[in-house]
């Protein structure tokens, strides 16, 4: 009965652990799109000022 209850809790670690795993590279994905999205924004701004001095 002891070894049953063992394999349980580290089966429930393992998957507490990739759970939290996901979710923080889901996290840090969005991260990752946001600024890709402003470096876009900032590239057109530069490159729209460098045409309008030009």
């Amino acid at each position: 009965m002891n070894i049953l209850f063992i394999v349980i809790i580290i089966i429930a670690i393992i998957i507490a652990i990739t759970g939290g795993l996901v979710q923080s590279l889901s996290f840090l994905l969005w991260i990752g799109i946001i600024l890709l999205v402003l470096a876009v924004i900032a590239w057109l701004i530069r490159a729209m000022m460098g045409r309008n001095r030009a």
